[in-house]
């Protein structure tokens, strides 16, 4: 299966607008944003677990990390509350579960070779540090090589830098409405922007996000460029 495999091009969608669709095992349901392969995939998917759903155990040949956007995710490594960010190296196993149920924002084989530390970073309790200019707060999730995974929040009428992102951009838009010169992206919307792309973000009314960049391959490795 591809979906969304052209990295040169810009996606927006509104994941409130898709339906579910049902995974290898019950009680377990996918929204996929991007995908490239089969059921073992590169893929970023919405994954929505039923109270006292369990997925197989499996080892993550390619990496996985996660977003627990609402319930609790568990394994026996722990349990994992809304708000907390999970990454598993290439080779680490794991049997997901969920006894009360909970929606995750997965990543699964997108990890750099030597990038293989294992965490979890609870966003409620971490510290915020401020932003790129007044009124923008952020938690640092994640930093390797060119690639940064964070946590922004968007205080009522602020606006962000102009920016260009060489290694690609990609935002879920957890609560409130982002905007930039494109359009506007309320809770729920999921963007990928293409590596050489810039513009303006801002925020009427205040939003918060997930935000990763500097993950997709340089524009000048791109396929037909």
């Amino acid at each position: 299966m591809k979906l969304h495999t052209d990295y040169r091009q810009r996606v927006v969608i509104d994941t409130t607008a898709m339906d579910w669709t049902p995974s290898p095992l019950p009680g377990v349901e996918r929204k996929p944003l991007d995908r490239d392969g089969a059921e073992v995939a590169r893929a970023t998917s919405l994954v929505r677990y039923a109270p006292g759903s369990s997925f197989s155990a499996h080892t993550h040949g390619g990496g996985e990390e996660f977003y627990v956007c609402d319930g609790v995710f568990e394994d026996e490594h722990g349990a994992y509350p809304a708000g907390t960010y999970v990454r598993n190296p290439i080779g680490s196993r794991h049997i997901p579960k969920s006894p009360q149920g909970c929606t995750i924002l997965v990543k699964l084989w997108q990890f750099e070779d030597g990038d293989t530390a294992q965490f979890s970073v609870d966003t409620v309790t971490a510290e915020w540090r401020p932003g790129r200019v007044p009124g923008q707060r952020e938690i640092l999730l994640h930093q390797f090589g060119d690639e940064v995974v964070k946590l922004i929040d968007f205080a009522p009428g602020c606006t962000s830098l102009f920016h260009a992102h060489d290694g690609g951009e990609e935002v879920l838009v957890l609560s409130g409405t982002l905007s930039d010169e494109f359009g506007d992206y309320p809770a729920g919307t999921w963007y990928r922007v293409p590596p050489g792309s810039s513009h303006t973000p801002f925020s009427r009314d205040g939003c918060r996000i997930w935000f990763k960049a500097g993950h997709l391959p340089p524009r000048a490795k791109l396929p037909g460029l």
